[in-house]
């Protein structure tokens, strides 16, 4: 089957960098928001800015980059949308981070009319989205990952295909709950090499050719955080939501983590000082209550 016209579902920071990956590959794109804000930007880009219902009925595949798995659901079960389609199968390419019960359940409907769902997660931030240089993990059947084989070429440097439907959203929940991790334990790093009298500067050299490094220390921390900039374009509130998905998953399976259960607990409590708005990578500058904020230190 051949797809011309690709449409996108949400065209915020990452959605927007999927769509000009598309148009730049020759795609036609069809692309849609909640905010009507988005549609100049999206212009700009190439993009035909629609209505939900006009991509949903217009497009040949769909790339979905939403907040939440109830946002999903509701694109996909929106009256007279995709699942009143009929002339082709259209395969959701959904890069959201949702949960795998929810995925499972919304392929499941999918594929009683007729068409496919494959949960995939990104990982790359705005700047991989906009390059096409995205990580996709992929779930869902090889043979609907075929029909779209030049769609995820154009947004990713690499794609694995995990498994079946809802490995991709446990690959990336995992993968994000050791981000939220490590954001804290090598800020915790940095700030006691620095009260050591050694510079962060000096033991990243270090660490990042040692066996202490990540994706953390490697490009966060020198992008990021030592510049002040945080401005990754992934925000606390998304991580928050993303770390909460992966404890839940855990309670699901049974699966005891009392090291990341802490690191949830950290994340949950820290509003107050890194507000859901916040750039995600100021966890790094994360202080226990009992420390002195720098601007106790100043008083």
């Amino acid at each position: 089957m051949e797809i011309g016209t690709v449409g996108v579902v949400g065209l915020g920071n990452m959605g927007l960098g999927m769509a000009a990956s598309l148009v730049r590959a020759g795609f036609v794109v069809l692309g849609t928001d909640l905010s009507e804000a988005r549609r100049p930007l999206a212009e700009q880009e190439g993009v035909r800015f629609e209505t939900l219902a006009a991509v949903l009925q217009g497009a040949d595949a769909l790339v979905f980059s939403l907040p939440l798995a109830r946002d999903v659901e509701a694109v996909v079960t929106a009256e007279g949308g995709l699942l009143a389609r009929h002339d082709r199968k259209v395969v959701v390419i959904d890069t959201s981070t949702s949960d795998p019960g929810t995925t499972r359940r919304l392929a499941a409907r999918l594929a009683e009319a007729g068409h496919a769902l494959l949960d995939a997660p990104v990982s790359g931030g705005p700047s991989g989205a906009r390059e096409g240089t995205l990580t996709m993990m992929i779930g869902g059947e090889a043979t609907d990952l075929a029909l779209v084989a030049k769609v995820i070429a154009a947004l990713s440097a690499r794609a694995v295909h995990v498994g079946p439907s809802g490995a991709g959203n446990i690959a990336k929940l995992v993968n994000n709950l050791l981000v939220a991790a490590h954001l804290v334990t090598t800020g915790e790093a940095m700030r006691l090499s620095e009260a050591a009298g050694l510079p962060a500067e000096a033991v990243l050299k270090v660490v990042n050719a040692a066996t202490g490094r990540s994706a953390i220390s490697e490009v966060m921390l020198p992008r990021w955080v030592l510049p002040g900039t945080f401005d990754s374009g992934f925000s606390a509130g998304l991580m928050r939501k993303d770390v909460r998905l992966a404890l839940e998953l855990a309670a699901a399976t049974g699966t005891d983590l009392p090291l990341s259960a802490h690191v949830a607990d950290i994340w949950a409590t820290t509003k107050h000082r890194i507000a859901d708005t916040d750039d995600f990578t100021r966890m790094a500058d994360y202080r226990s209550p009992t420390d002195p904020t720098p601007e106790s230190e100043d008083a």
